[in-house]
């Protein structure tokens, strides 16, 4: 299992036009085991299909696999040790795990890069030097990713830039 992949099966809304699309992700179980083993479970378990990227910030990152459309966040299961220690950096098109401001508070939630956000990785064992988990990276797709990154978004309750129709993970499929 030293490089699984993953298939987003992805469904952009915009007005009345509906375009679909494919992400693949090719997994890093080498350097990224724990974050690897936790995707693909989620993966397996069904968990992403129906989801949305809830959160798109157009120069920063793609976030998406714990709110359905309706913004309702999923119940996951208990966090994961973060492996942003591992060396992958979180440069455009790789994917890490989100967390809150524990370091180690990584369930369901993921997001692609869409630039170099150097920013985001690993400096030290500290609150602010853990940085995010990078697991794999996008090896097909980016034009989806593209796509996405430039859709229209909205505040809609207390999540800013949800996308103004949804964005929806309609499968995730290990291949």
């Amino acid at each position: 299992m030293s490089n699984p992949q993953v298939e987003l099966h992805v469904t952009i809304n915009v007005a009345d036009t509906a375009t679909q699309g494919v992400i693949t992700l090719e997994l890093d179980a080498v350097n990224a085991p724990k974050s690897t083993e936790n995707f693909l479970n989620y993966v397996n378990a069904g968990f992403y299909d129906g989801t949305v990227f809830h959160r798109v910030i157009k120069n920063f990152m793609i976030q998406g696999g714990g709110m359905t459309p309706d913004m309702k966040q999923k119940e996951a299961q208990a966090p994961i040790e973060n492996e942003a220690k591992n060396g992958l950096k979180n440069d455009k098109y790789t994917v890490a795990m989100a967390r809150t401001s524990d370091p180690h508070s990584a369930t369901a939630q993921f997001f692609i890069n869409v630039v170099d956000n150097g920013f985001l990785n690993h400096t030290s064992p500290t609150p602010q030097g853990w940085g995010y988990a990078v697991f794999g990276k996008v090896v097909k797709g980016e034009d989806i990713v593209d796509a996405i990154k430039k859709v229209r978004t909205t505040r809609k309750g207390f999540h800013d830039d949800v996308p103004f129709d949804a964005v929806v993970i309609d499968k995730a499929v290990a291949i």
